[in-house]
């Protein structure tokens, strides 16, 4: 359109030229003419030149509209070739859609193949990426481990260091433990005189191994101190005290929650924090390595199985080593008196007896080892529904001695009583003491008892509570009250005991709060009418110049009535409150070889009825992570003893009841192994 009004415009300037020339005739005329007009009409001349700018203008429109066409041109040309473009690129594309479809049926095994391939690199992708932080962690530990690996076993090491002490405003001459029930009366030196020891004895050492075999977790633990007393240990220069053994046992544990352990390790009585599991016991957090009146515990050989039922329930039954300890006194006895040492000579039951040092046994132990004639048995069922953990358990002891009937007899040259001047043997009628008729005699002993733990508010104060009561397990106790004593006739009068603790405890990330009240009580087994034979032997008197010598003499005098056994209420009690000095003939100040010992005071029965402590104390922890642990500790208890009352065998005397208190501080700084 534009290029035509171009044109059209081109043609009617021509035309209006050629009128021109027409009107003026010849060209000189026309010249002539032109200028004279152009002189004579400036009018014309104005319109002309407005028409040729007018023209020029019109050009430039021409070129600018021409330009505009050409690129109009172009860009219709570009469009033109982008749309043959995308009409070949349709074309190819309907053609690989046609063969696309054409090869589906065939595509679809390879689709489901590389479904399943991609699986398999997921889960070899995750695999590796495992593996890949196993073995970073692995290279992380090689600097700072916190285990060692051994052909296939992880060793993890335990443990820590204590520097403790232990003041008591009564002395016990004990180290950082406790022994309850010898907390002296007021007759004994020993409560005339505080105490304050120091020591590092009860720093510890464990190691566990743990392994797989199949699906089967395979454990070691070893755990020891310094609590032993060797031979020569003494505290004059080197403290040479020997490491113990704590807990040394293996344990097999199977996918089915069945386990199987052997070895030394807590009694199965002994409280657990969740199910029946082994390094899961909860002793008192106390300081005093010999925890807290009324605490049921040992630690002894135990085979053990245990059953657990999905963390909620468990059952268990051990095999533990038996050993009867024995209180009382006045048995029956044959004792010599010879210039002025008196010795015991025979007797009518046997149920323990001196180590044997060739046989591994501590030979100056003055208690002695049970001759045992089976294990304890204790069986345990623990319960964890959800709040709180409760356990219930029974323990079985056999004790067995050895009777001797004709171990007490002979014949008097003093009667003490009215008409008695023999004492023969039941079997053969013989006045010598004999193994004559002798037999074994066994006793069944044993208790019940039960712990529960509740948790106030949860992971932060707990309530716990503990108890045991039967005939025969007072060692199971913290207080150790003896097991037994013995009839007149030998035979094993077993003693009946309760004891229970219950504790607050609190846990913080900083603070470890706790607060004890513990008791332990021996019911009464006394008896009368226990044998004994004195007999008395004064040496000769050598001849001077005015006297002829005195002959050896010997004095035997028999008692059919004595009274003994344990907590009996003719014993004598009075000495129990009165000081006497030093019993050891070498005087205060011995040679170290030959200690003084103590006195008691005279006449003093004193077994215990009823001993109690109250204990308060905290753990501070300064610092807990990766690097271990540092701890500060400090406990305050009072104790009170209570024994059982004695009228010194006269009749219509009231009888006395000893007592005893103490009270005792502890503290203790601690390093834990990471």
């Amino acid at each position: 359109m534009k290029r035509f009004m171009a044109f059209a415009l081109s043609l009617t300037l021509s035309a209006f030229a050629a009128q021109a020339q027409q009107s003026t005739g010849s060209p000189t005329a026309k010249s002539t003419k032109r200028k004279a007009a152009a002189k004579t009409d400036p009018t014309v001349a104005a319109q002309l030149n407005e028409l040729k700018q007018a023209i020029e203008a019109q050009q430039q429109q021409i070129r600018q509209l021409s330009d505009q066409v050409q690129t109009r041109d172009q860009q219709v040309q570009q469009l033109q070739q982008r749309l043959d473009q995308s009409q070949a690129a349709t074309t190819q594309a309907e053609s690989k859609a046609d063969t696309a479809a054409s090869q589906a049926a065939e595509q679809g095994q390879a689709v489901t193949t590389l479904k399943s391939d991609m699986a398999d690199l997921k889960t070899n992708a995750t695999n590796a990426a495992e593996t890949l932080q196993e073995t970073q962690k692995s290279i992380q530990e090689m600097g700072s481990p916190v285990a060692i690996h051994y052909k296939g076993i992880t060793i993890t090491p335990g443990g820590f260091v204590a520097a403790e002490t232990v003041t008591r405003t009564r002395a016990t001459s004990s180290d950082i433990n406790t022994p309850f029930t010898g907390i002296p009366y007021t007759a004994n030196a020993l409560s005339k005189l505080g105490e304050t020891n120091l020591t590092a004895r009860q720093s510890r050492l464990s190691l566990l191994g743990e392994s797989k075999v199949g699906n089967t977790k395979l454990t070691g633990y070893w755990e020891a101190d310094w609590l032993g007393t060797g031979v020569t240990s003494n505290n004059r220069q080197s403290n040479s005290y020997v490491l113990r053994q704590r807990v040394i046992y293996g344990q097999a544990a199977f996918a089915n929650g069945l386990s199987v352990t052997a070895g030394q390790m807590w009694s199965l009585a002994t409280e657990n924090k969740k199910g029946i599991q082994n390094r899961q016991e909860l002793p008192p957090l106390t300081i005093d390595s010999q925890y807290n009146v009324g605490f049921t515990w040992a630690r002894q050989y135990g085979f053990r199985v245990v059953k657990d039922f999905g963390g909620k329930f468990a059952l268990g039954v051990a095999i533990e080593g038996p050993q009867a300890t024995i209180g009382g006194r006045g048995f029956s006895s044959v004792t010599t008196a010879n210039a002025g040492v008196t010795t015991t000579t025979g007797g009518n039951t046997i149920l323990d007896a001196p180590g044997a040092g060739g046989g591994l046994f501590n030979f100056v132990d003055t208690s002695g080892y049970s001759i045992n004639k089976a294990p304890d048995i204790i069986v345990k069922a623990a319960a964890d529904p959800g709040w709180g953990h409760y356990e219930v358990f029974g323990i079985f002891s056999d004790f067995r001695n050895r009777i001797y009937p004709c171990g007490v007899v002979g014949t008097t040259t003093t009667d003490t009583v009215p008409g008695t001047t023999s004492l023969s043997c039941p079997v053969d009628g013989s006045l010598a003491p004999s193994a004559a008729g002798a037999f074994n005699d066994t006793r069944t002993g044993g208790g019940v008892g039960g712990n529960f733990r509740l948790p106030i508010v949860p992971k932060k104060l707990e309530f716990a509570f503990q108890g045991l009561a039967g005939d025969g397990v007072g060692r199971y106790g913290s207080a150790q009250i003896p097991d037994l004593t013995f009839r007149p006739n030998g035979s094993e009068a077993l003693i009946r005991t309760a004891h229970g603790l219950s504790g607050l405890e609190l846990h913080t990330t900083k603070w470890d709060a706790y607060a004890y009240a513990g008791a332990e009580y021996g019911a009464r087994a006394a008896y009368q009418g226990y044998d004994s034979i004195s007999i008395a032997k004064t040496p000769a008197i050598p001849a001077t110049a005015s006297s002829p010598a005195i002959p050896a003499t010997t004095t035997t005098k028999i008692s059919r009535t004595g009274i003994g056994g344990y907590g009996s209420p003719f014993a004598t009690n009075s000495g129990c409150q009165k000081e006497l000095p030093p019993s050891n003939t070498l005087g205060q100040f011995p040679p170290a070889s030959s200690p003084f010992t103590p006195s008691s005071g005279s006449g003093c029965a004193g077994d215990t009825r009823l001993i109690g402590e109250g204990t308060l104390g905290f753990w501070y922890k300064f610092y807990q992570g990766p690097k271990g642990g540092f701890r500060l500790g400090v406990q305050y208890s009072y104790f009170e003893k209570y024994g059982w009352s004695g009228n010194g065998n006269v009749a219509g005397a009231r009888g006395f009841a000893p007592k005893a208190v103490d009270n005792m501080i502890w503290t203790a700084i601690r390093y834990y192994i990471p």
